[in-house]
């Protein structure tokens, strides 16, 4: 990383998860679910939805940068442990550092339904990352498992000329809409 003890580097309020190779970044206030997020994450790579999910750190971690890419760790007294609403704080398997593969913003002011294509980035510490901006109240799990698993399409404009009804969106027209 940096070379500078991991004590100099400030923490941030946010979990992460090492999905696969790479890691998800979850950000959002306080009660905003980066908890539940981050082992719903787990639990998904334990079942096999996902590639294997081990938790990085929940509630802080400590960003850098190396080699164009940038880097989420573990804050030492924090590591291991997670936030289960109910149970309290628990103890699960853990790992350092990650380099960083997506961002999850909760309870972002700027999320939508068919969100602009800068929406779906965001820059950290010089880094330009994807990113999933999630409405509060909106459960994450989906848009992140979808970020995760599926590609863009060529264009985020919903044209109508590609569906059948020209109704603007992509649902092919069925016996109830005949």
């Amino acid at each position: 990383m940096t070379g500078e003890p991991d004590e100099a580097r400030p923490s941030v309020h946010a979990s992460a998860v090492k999905v696969g190779e790479r890691a998800v970044l979850i950000r959002g206030p306080s009660g905003a679910g980066k908890s539940r997020l981050a082992f719903d994450l787990i639990l998904a790579g334990r079942c096999g939805q996902l590639p294997p999910a081990i938790l990085i750190g929940d509630d802080r971690v400590r960003l850098d940068t190396a080699g164009g890419e940038l880097w989420v760790r573990s804050v030492p007294e924090l590591a291991g442990l997670i936030e289960v609403r109910g149970l309290g704080i628990r103890r699960c398997e853990a790992t350092t550092e990650a380099s960083v593969g997506l961002v999850v913003d909760l309870a972002a002011p700027d999320a939508a339904r068919l969100p602009s294509p800068e929406a779906l980035q965001t820059t950290i510490l010089g880094v330009l990352l994807p990113r999933v901006p999630v409405t509060a109240g909106q459960n994450p799990m989906l848009l992140v498992v979808a970020a995760l698993t599926t590609t863009a399409s060529s264009s985020s404009v919903n044209h109508t000329d590609h569906c059948g009804k020209g109704i603007g969106n992509h649902i092919s027209p069925t016996i109830a809409t005949e």
